[in-house]
């Protein structure tokens, strides 16, 4: 920290978007402050279980109940029931949310959030996806096209490092990539099967933001060691985060100042300029509410973070919240479903295996709904596939019966049959009544409200889901895979970690919150570029869009700065 309050930009949060809006403004020369509400996580230093094995754990690297208790809801999913990645996720009693319908927002309060723990799937959207709810009469219309974002995709990729093939496909543009990752010999088995038995479909490599060649801007960013270990931190660099990549760009300017464990509470606005003139903090260790002042404003708190600091920002001008005359802010709240698709296994291979824990699958994009035979009756949109296939070990069936003696000493060192096993990821549309609400009656201990979400999928996604199982059974079955079983699992929203839209962008500040270029309707110095942004949800996973639309924005935003037109 430097002692001044003022500073030409303000960024709030240091995740994915957050670390982009960082790195641009500063390298164009601006004096900004970065804020996070949670603590300081230093690259490499602060990666406590990056190199532990799960016997390095007293209860194999699975939470106790006493974790359980104060991670009540964070651990609903997988994605924290495991000592090794508890800590990057809050704590429920400290971080509490309210469920009309249940919601899974799982978050993580420290320097870099879920840049950290991300998937790192990363995917461009098409035209397709942004003149969707146009074409189909679904809520609004997006205020961009593909070629508006194309060369800030290309920005961004150039610099994360994207792992993946060339397909020339019309839903899923290319991106610039690294070589791809390979496919395993059962993944190559059903990737052949659909290639001579489908002409509207395909499986590819996962594309991931991973580097497989040469080196990448950031903390000494090297090549992938294949340990599937990301989601605890990577001290290699290897995988893009905001930690490993963007920050230290923006720290390398000398132009960042970084602020943790400062809760922004509302964003300040001046009626007589119609600008936003800072935002107040409260410091989360010492209560103290500070106001930092900035020309410029980047809410990139993720989604629901900088919808709840526009909701809470009230003044005469804006009442229920700053942008919010169209009434949207806070609705509209879409994410991913998934938690549907099929497994099989083939009694091949046998004499082959695999090396390394690949942090990658295979992908199947978007094949419904593309025009002429593809389109159909049942629901809109579309959905994509990731999964994997590898060789299983028998050694785990026997460690769950009597896991002693010559007879389990043998089977340990006899793998198992090959596996493969495939999940559908398919698109949400805006629904109005999707919300998420304050609740000034259960407020946090910095006396802000607390969060109360009230939505679920419809029936478009519940007939989506039925074609996402029988076409993955379908193409196991036709690929030679036996023991194919179809799986439908419970999702509730927020499940797929990619809750977005709840300040949407638009062309018309009766219906959106946010302009074609990312700014506050009547507030023209404050943007919001993380996924409260998004005005329709896709199927593929949103993030390098997100870093896409922030880089954008922030080049706009400095082109008007020297304009003096804000």
């Amino acid at each position: 920290m430097n002692n001044t309050n003022e500073f030409d930009a303000i960024v709030v949060g240091t995740g994915i978007s957050g670390g982009w809006a960082a790195k641009e403004l500063t390298e164009k020369g601006l004096k900004t402050l970065v804020l996070e509400r949670g603590r300081m996580v230093k690259h490499r230093d602060d990666y406590p279980t990056a190199n532990k094995d799960p016997w390095d754990y007293k209860h194999g690297d699975v939470i106790t109940k006493e974790t359980r208790k104060r991670q009540e809801k964070q651990s609903r999913t997988h994605y924290t029931t495991v000592e090794s990645t508890k800590h990057f996720f809050v704590d429920d009693v400290n971080h509490p949310y309210n469920e009309t319908k249940p919601f899974d927002w799982m978050r993580g309060y420290h320097v870099g959030g879920r840049s950290i723990m991300w998937g790192r799937q990363s995917y461009r959207w098409s035209d397709i996806d942004f003149e969707a709810n146009a074409k189909e009469g679904v809520a609004i219309d997006w205020p961009i096209r593909y070629k508006d974002i194309a060369p800030w995709y290309e920005h961004v990729e150039k610099y994360v490092g994207i792992s993946g093939e060339k397909l020339n496909l019309k839903q899923l543009p290319d991106s610039v990539f690294l070589k791809p990752m390979e496919l395993t010999c059962v993944e190559d088995q059903l990737k052949e099967s659909i290639a001579s038995k489908y002409t509207d479909r395909l499986l590819t490599i996962g594309r991931v933001a991973h580097i497989t060649e040469g080196t990448k801007p950031g903390d000494g960013r090297i090549n992938c060691q294949f340990r599937n270990r990301c989601s605890r931190g990577c001290p290699f660099g290897a995988y893009f985060s905001s930690n490993s990549s963007t920050l230290p760009a923006a720290y390398a300017t000398n132009n960042m100042t970084l602020r943790p464990n400062s809760i922004v509470s509302e964003v300040m606005y001046d009626k007589n300029t119609k600008r936003a003139t800072g935002v107040r903090v409260i410091d989360s260790e010492t209560n103290e509410v500070i106001e930092y002042k900035a020309k410029v404003i980047f809410l990139c708190a993720s989604t629901v973070g900088s919808t709840s600091i526009l909701m809470q920002s009230k003044s005469e001008r804006f009442p229920n919240g700053m942008g919010n005359d169209s009434g949207e802010l806070g609705h509209n709240i879409m994410d991913h479903h998934f938690q549907v698709g099929a497994s099989g296994k083939t009694d091949m291979y046998k004499d082959k295996y695999h090396t390394g824990r690949r942090p990658n699958g295979f992908y199947i994009p978007r094949f419904r709904n593309l025009g002429g035979n593809t389109n159909q009756k049942d629901f809109l949109r579309g959905y994509g596939y990731q999964g994997g296939g590898g060789r299983g070990g028998s050694w785990t069936k026997s460690a769950e019966e009597m896991a002693f003696g010559g007879d389990f000493k043998n089977a340990i060192l006899n793998p198992g049959d090959w596996e493969i096993g495939m999940n559908a990821f398919g698109e949400v549309l805006p629904y109005h009544e999707n919300k998420m609400e304050l609740n000034y009656d259960k407020k946090d201990q910095w006396g802000l409200p607390t969060v109360t979400f009230d939505a679920d999928i419809k029936e478009n996604e519940r007939n989506m889901r039925k074609d996402m199982k029988q076409q993955a059974i379908e193409m196991l079955e036709n690929a030679g895979f036996k023991d194919v079983h179809g799986y439908e699992r419970d999702y509730t929203l927020g499940l797929g970690i990619h809750e977005m839209g709840t300040a949407r962008m638009g062309r018309d500040p009766k219906t959106s919150v946010l302009n074609k270029n990312n700014q506050v309707h009547d507030v023209e110095n404050v943007f919001v570029t993380d996924g409260s942004c998004m005005t329709s949800a896709a199927n593929q996973n949103p993030s390098l869009t997100y870093m896409a639309l922030t880089a954008r924005a922030a080049n706009y935003a400095v082109e008007q700065l020297k304009k003096m037109n804000l």
